[in-house]
């Protein structure tokens, strides 16, 4: 930094010595007097000159330590922001389903379907919290009345990073089973509705109380192992696995769940895995003639350029003689949807779905539903869904075809 003062003695000097070179002759018997007098008047310039440049370097480390002291305000600003974080996703559906079983109820309804917020904290670089906490169907009233609306804890759970490629979490967390189970918020699926087989036969979002290891092998392929409490199906649901969600509150936890998640994502836009389940009893042996149950699932994501590709099959098999007599032993499903997202907003799908929960019996248990519509973003956080449904249910059940139409976001 240069300072105008410092340069102010030059001056005076140099127009010194020229009012001296100017002086006329007859002068000559002062000269020096005045010399005597600029010598003592430049020695205090100098000394002037000195104290100035002083006051400049004190003022200069001042701005500096001032400047320094901002940027760790700042800093330590920041890194508390950062260290809990708030979030969360909704949606709001509008279903015009006409029912063609006979006799059978419309579906003709406006349901805010789901409210959620997220939390996390970040302790240290080693050890993080995430938690999502749900309201369902807007409200909750006295379940004698009718009332579907749950509040509900949906994950809870740390996070505990022991290196790059190794972590650990313990608390509730959901399954890593499927494609919608851990990443589920409206803008990130096509459909108003979740699919129909991850919801009767995963079931997404399944979330269960335990420990799980996740760790990166090698190219995009990674590992996820958890022992977790289980399901609870019971005969009179003729063991529907959906029905035995008990989502770690107050669960039964005599018989624990292994799972097994191998997935491979080493392209861009390109994920497949395989999860496998075991249970050593599915009644959380409540029902002597029920036994161990085993969860097959693989699916596949393509996502090149504007077109799309999801595809999945998932399987249960129950021992024991209860669910081979309700034709439950066997409960499956799979689809298949391809999408074309032809502009950076716009979207359309077609799903073609099945799905059975009691596959064990010779009897019509199957359901296929076939949906086609578009989305539209008009902010990668924000959807709008329109689609229409084709469904096709086992004799004398309800069978509802028509549009549905939605509302999303997440933040």
């Amino acid at each position: 930094m240069q300072h105008r003062i410092i340069s102010l003695p030059k001056s005076i000097l140099a127009l010194t010595v020229t009012s001296i070179l100017i002086t006329p002759a007859h002068a000559e018997t002062g000269t020096e007097d005045r010399l005597k007098a600029l010598e003592l008047r430049l020695n205090s310039l100098e000394s002037e000159n000195r104290a100035l440049k002083e006051q400049v370097k004190q003022t200069d480390q001042k701005v500096e330590a001032t400047g320094a002291q901002m940027d760790r305000m700042t800093g330590q600003g920041s890194s508390a922001k950062s260290a809990t974080s708030f979030g969360g996703y909704g949606e709001l559906h509008l279903n015009k389903l006409k029912n063609r079983k006979a006799g059978g109820n419309n579906k003709d309804e406006l349901d805010l379907h789901r409210f959620v917020i997220f939390m996390g904290h970040e302790f240290s670089e080693q050890i993080r919290f995430f938690s999502e906490l749900e309201v369902e169907h807007a409200l909750t009233k006295d379940t004698a009345a009718g009332s579907s609306g749950v509040v509900a804890v949906e994950q809870a759970y740390l996070d505990f990073r022991v290196s790059d490629a190794l972590s650990v979490k313990a608390g509730m967390m959901v399954m890593p089973v499927g494609i919608l189970s851990e990443t589920h918020e409206p803008p990130t699926f096509y459909g108003v509705e979740r699919n129909p087989v991850e919801t009767n036969v995963i079931p997404t979002t399944w979330r269960e109380g335990g420990v799980m290891l996740s760790t990166r092998l090698h190219d995009g392929l990674s590992l996820d192992a958890a022992i977790t409490s289980g399901l609870a199906a019971t005969p009179a649901r003729n063991y529907a696995v959906r029905d035995g969600r008990l989502n770690a509150a107050s669960a039964k936890a005599k018989d624990p769940a292994y799972t097994a998640r191998l997935k491979w994502s080493g392209l861009p836009g390109v994920e497949v895995a395989g999860t496998v389940q075991y249970q050593t009893d599915i009644t959380q042996s409540l029902d002597s003639t029920a036994g161990a149950a085993k969860l097959y699932e693989t699916h596949a994501v393509l996502n090149r350029g504007a077109l799309g590709l999801r595809a999945l099959y998932a399987a249960w098999n129950l021992d024991g003689s209860g669910p081979k007599a309700a034709g439950a032993e066997r409960q499956s499903g799979w689809y298949i949807e391809p999408s074309w997202k032809f502009t950076g907003q716009w979207g359309i799908f077609a799903r073609r779905s099945s799905w059975d929960n009691r596959a064990g019996d010779a009897a019509d248990s199957r359901y296929s539903q076939t949906d086609f519509g578009v989305n539209y973003w008009p902010h990668p956080d924000v959807v709008v869904k329109l689609d229409y449904q084709n469904q096709s249910s086992p004799n004398g059940l309800d069978e509802f075809d028509g549009f549905n139409l939605g509302l999303g976001y997440q933040f």
